[in-house]
Order: structure tokens, then C-alpha cells, then sequence
């Protein structure tokens, strides 16, 4: 099935023959290297390029078994790169394969980030990466690749790239993504039950593995009820040390709030949950703790629940936060503080999105069916003492309208359609 990711395209495009390496991160089955070898590559033999100009290399597979090795890899490809008057492109996918676990362990001499970073003395050749497992996180990347590379990160799909190749009606598409989320192979599946244990075994086989190999974690089981919590706390405030007291009150465990810390920042960096922040929009500063954590894919996060606790006001302001950060923005946990009636109060915003110097408010609201409920979701942005757009998102079926206030009123899935509806 051919999915277009023209977002993330778009984004390899315009980093043609910038003089770095594009690493390509992302949650893992979220389709990195199917926008790298199928996507990218079409369009670079859509633009002239040679196929012998394109030089691919799956290191996960056992045609390629031999260049795992560094010194291997680097002959071959000064082989393939020989003509200094043709421009090349490396496509290297599951570039991880290439690290050594003694490599990894001392963390002092990798030799593949040599090979890559000595690429970039040769100008005829562009290098574009894939990988994600416990050896080739994003942090570890830039920081090998010493200030070289540059990182395109590929989420699930969203709603938009998911209802455009749903063969379903829209209601259908909905309910399926609101279920399943949008990894990209629950589309080749049939039934409930293929969609449910597929979900299920990314995190058994894939995901806390993965975690537990990077960080050298001993109790998965602490892992694993960490991801149960935040999934069924979508949209709450929390922090570490209200974990531990939940683990504590209701586990019936003792995990320190620095253990939580740790396994927290380790689920953001596979890419599995973000972490927002809370700002004062008056005082213009933000504020420490606590946050709010959401999860990459709304399916992914339901199957840590048994799809149980679906609640769509929840799952909807999951769904809204992750299209706004696919949209490029910096997104926030808005406060309003205010004083009214003699009284001193403070109103949560649920978005603050930040892109250069754009900026809008947006509030999530699932059910909005009268005057009293609309003045209600009103209130917190009311108080905002500037002219930035200030829009509310509502999960019924509503075309974009304006209130007499200026506030900006919208349907969710017309929300997600339109790339422009922020500033419908």
C-alpha cells in the first residue's frame, strides 16, 4: 500500500546536498524506511538520477551481512563513489547494525559515525541514515555526528495520511483511528483481533526491549506499569513524585522519583510518549512541574489500556497535541492567571503553540452543546491580554465559524483534514 508523507518528503528534499548527514529518527515501524527507500528514492529517479547514482544498503538484511563491518562498509562504498565527476546518494537503513556491542559498551571509539562523518570530505556524495533501536537513539546521533547531522524525526500517521488511503467511509476511518492509531501496517490488517495483538507485540517484542538494552533497566515490570499510568493519564498533570506516590498507594511498590525520571526521559527518547510543558502566558515564563505526557500514537496507547478507558474527550486532545507538533510547532501547556469579581484566579489553555513568531491558543473541547458549555471552554482564553488567534476544537461535525468575541470554533476532523485550519 502506498502511503504519501509528503511532510516528511518535503523535509528530505530540502535538505538535499546541505553538507550534512540526515538521520532519519522516529518510532520504530512508523515507516522510516519506506519514506527513505521508496519515497525518496522515487522521487530522486523522478528527477534524473541514475539508479547506479543511488547506492542502498539494508544492513538488517543478509545481503548485506558483510558490511556491518565498518572497514567493509567504507571500502564498499568508496568503491560505488569512485567517478569524483557524478554526484551519489547513500541510502544506509539500520545503520545500528554497524555498532559493535563492545563499541557500544565503551561508547569511546564507534567507528561507523568515522566512516559517515568522513563522507562528508567527499562532495559528490549525499548521506541520509535510518535507525532506531537501543543503538541509535536521536541524543546519541547528534552528538556522535558532533554537530554534522540533521535529524528528520517520522511520527504515525496522522489522521489526514491515514483517511486518505482508508478504503473505509470517513465515519469508519475515524472510529478506526481513534481505535488503532496510525501505524502504517494496521492498514494492511483485517480484523480487530490481527490490529489488537499486533499493537500489543510491538511493546513485547520491540519496544521495552529496546529500552531495557539501551538503559540497562532490570525491572521491566516497573517499565511497563510506568507506560500503563501515563496511558491512563492522558491530558493529566503529573510528575515523578506523584508516580512514586501511585506506585506506592496503589502498586503497593517503593520506586524512587528519580528511577521514574529516568524511565520517563528513556520512553521519550524511543520516541513512544512527549512531554509538555506548562507556561505562564501572562508572566511569560514557564513553570516547573507538573506536566502533562502524551502518547505518540493513540493506539499505541490504547493497547497499553486492553483498549479499555477510551475516553474520546481524552483521546481526542492526544490526537489534537501530536497533529500540532506534526505541524512544526513548539507546543505548551497554557495558564492564565486572572484577577475577577475581587477574586485572584488561574485558567488552564490546553495548547500554546509557538512557531517562529506565529502563535495560537487552541482548547480541546469534545462536546460543546449549548451557550453555558461554550462560555465555559471560552473562559481561560478570554483572559489572554493579546490579539493571537484563539481557537477551540470541538469533536462534533462543525465547519469553522467565529464568535462574537473573535474566537475561532471548529470541528475536530475538519481540524485534522485541513493543514490550513489554524488560521481558518
Amino acid at each position: 500500500m502506498l502511503i504519501a508523507r509528503d511532510h516528511y518528503l518535503h523535509q528530505l528534499i530540502n535538505r538535499e546536498w546541505n553538507g550534512a548527514i540526515k538521520v532519519i529518527t522516529g518510532l520504530r515501524r512508523s515507516g522510516k524506511s519506506f519514506l527513505l527507500f521508496e519515497l525518496f528514492k522515487h522521487h530522486l529517479l523522478s528527477q534524473g538520477v541514475r539508479e547506479d547514482q543511488i547506492i542502498e544498503i539494508v544492513l538488517d538484511s543478509d545481503t548485506c551481512s558483510k558490511l556491518r563491518d565498518p572497514e567493509n562498509l567504507s571500502a564498499y562504498i568508496k568503491g560505488r563513489i569512485a567517478d569524483p565527476h557524478a554526484r551519489y546518494y547513500l541510502l544506509l537503513d539500520e545503520a545500528q547494525y554497524a555498532i559493535s556491542k563492545e563499541e557500544w559498551k565503551s561508547r569511546q571509539d564507534i567507528r561507523l559515525y568515522s566512516v559517515l562523518n568522513g563522507l562528508l570530505r567527499n562532495h559528490n556524495v549525499d548521506v541520509y541514515v535510518t535507525g532506531s533501536n537501543s543503538k541509535f537513539l536521536s541524543t546519541d546521533i547528534l552528538t556522535e555526528f558532533r554537530g554534522r547531522g540533521d535529524e528528520v524525526t517520522v511520527n504515525p500517521l496522522t489522521f489526514k495520511e491515514f483517511s486518505s488511503v482508508y478504503p473505509g467511509n470517513p465515519e469508519d476511518a475515524w472510529l478506526e483511528y481513534m481505535t488503532y492509531g496510525g501505524m502504517p501496517r494496521i492498514l494492511e490488517l483485517k480484523t480487530d483481533e490481527q490490529k489488537t495483538s499486533y499493537l500489543e507485540r510491538l511493546f513485547t517484542e520491540i519496544y521495552i526491549r529496546d529500552i531495557v538494552e539501551r538503559y540497562g533497566f532490570h525491572d521491566s515490570d516497573v517499565l511497563g506499569e510506568l507506560m500503563n499510568i501515563l496511558a491512563s493519564q492522558t491530558g493529566s498533570l503529573t510528575n515523578p513524585s506523584k508516580l512514586a506516590n501511585t506506585y506506592k498507594s496503589v502498586q503497593k511498590k517503593q520506586v524512587s522519583d528519580k528511577t521514574l525520571r529516568s524511565y520517563i526521559d528513556a520512553l521519550k527518547d524511543a520516541f513512544l510518549i512527549d512531554e509538555a510543558r506548562r507556561y505562564d502566558i501572562k508572566g511569560k515564563a514557564y513553570i516547573g512541574s507538573p506536566f502533562k505526557y502524551y502518547y505518540r500514537d493513540i493506539g499505541l496507547r490504547n493497547a497499553r489500556l486492553n483498549f479499555r478507558q477510551q475516553d474520546p474527550g481524552h483521546l481526542m486532545e492526544n490526537i489534537l497535541y501530536n497533529e500540532l507538533k506534526f505541524r512544526g510547532y513548539h507546543v505548551d501547556v497554557g495558564v492564565v492567571k486572572y484577577a475577577e469579581g475581587g477574586k485572584r484566579g488561574a485558567a488552564e489553555v490546553d495548547f500554546v503553540c509557538n512557531q517562529g513568531s506565529k502563535r495560537y491558543y487552541v482548547q480541546s473541547a469534545y462536546t460543546m452543546p449549548d451557550e453555558a458549555k461554550r462560555l465555559q471552554e471560552e473562559a481561560s482564553l478570554v483572559h489572554i491580554p493579546d490579539s493571537f488567534r484563539k481557537i477551540i476544537v470541538t469533536g462534533d461535525e462543525r465547519k469553522p465559524w467565529h464568535d462574537e468575541r473573535g474566537i475561532t470554533i471548529i470541528g475536530l476532523r475538519q481540524f485534522l483534514l485541513d493543514e490550513h485550519s489554524l488560521d481558518a
